[in-house]
Formats: structure tokens, C-alpha cells, sequence
């Protein structure tokens, strides 16, 4: 069985402001004031992230991004589905360098 909690608008697509780019990057997923705990980003905007992790998180926590070599962003849980989760990010993200790594170019 799957519990999701999704908040504010039902459909997805409705919620994204940018196209998402597919990756496959290991990174941390901490909430403020807590350790965190190892994620994988599957995909990443400008705007937001999903990543699949262990950890327990609720939709409206703010939370750390922490991708090893690019710093950390703040962002706050907008859904949960499994082990999944989907958040936006407070700031803006630069993909350029993400595009490039993936891309080969």
C-alpha cells in the first residue's frame, strides 16, 4: 500500500513551473536542526526536486538539499508518496553545470 499526502494543488503538472531534468545524483535530505539522511535525486528544475530516501519527512517541512560539490538549498516538502518525495526549492537552482554533467556537453 502507497500513502501519499499531497498539498495545495491535486495536479502535478498544474504545480510545475519548469521542466524537470532526470538524474541520478547522491545527496543528503535534512530537515532544519536535524542530521538528515542519505537521498538520491531522480529528477531537479530550477524550482524544485524529487528524491527517494528512508527518512521520515511531512509535507510543509523545511529541509536541506545538500548535493556534495554544489553547496545546499533550502526547500520545503510539497508531497510524499512512499519513499519518495517532492519539494521547492526557496531559491532558485542553476542546472548549467547538472546539464553538462549529464549531458556530456
Amino acid at each position: 500500500m502507497i500513502r501519499a499526502r499531497i498539498g495545495e494543488t491535486a495536479d502535478p503538472v498544474e504545480r510545475r513551473r519548469a521542466s524537470r531534468l532526470p538524474v541520478e545524483l547522491d545527496a543528503r535530505v535534512r530537515e532544519l536542526g536535524t542530521e538528515g539522511v542519505e537521498a538520491r535525486v531522480l529528477n531537479i528544475s530550477e524550482t524544485g526536486f524529487m528524491a527517494e530516501s528512508d527518512g521520515h519527512f511531512e509535507v510543509g517541512a523545511r529541509i536541506w538539499l545538500m548535493l556534495p560539490g554544489r553547496g545546499r538549498c533550502n526547500a520545503v516538502v510539497k508531497w510524499i508518496a512512499g519513499d519518495k518525495l517532492g519539494a521547492e526549492f526557496a531559491e532558485a537552482f542553476a542546472l548549467d553545470h547538472l546539464r553538462t554533467e549529464t549531458h556530456g556537453a
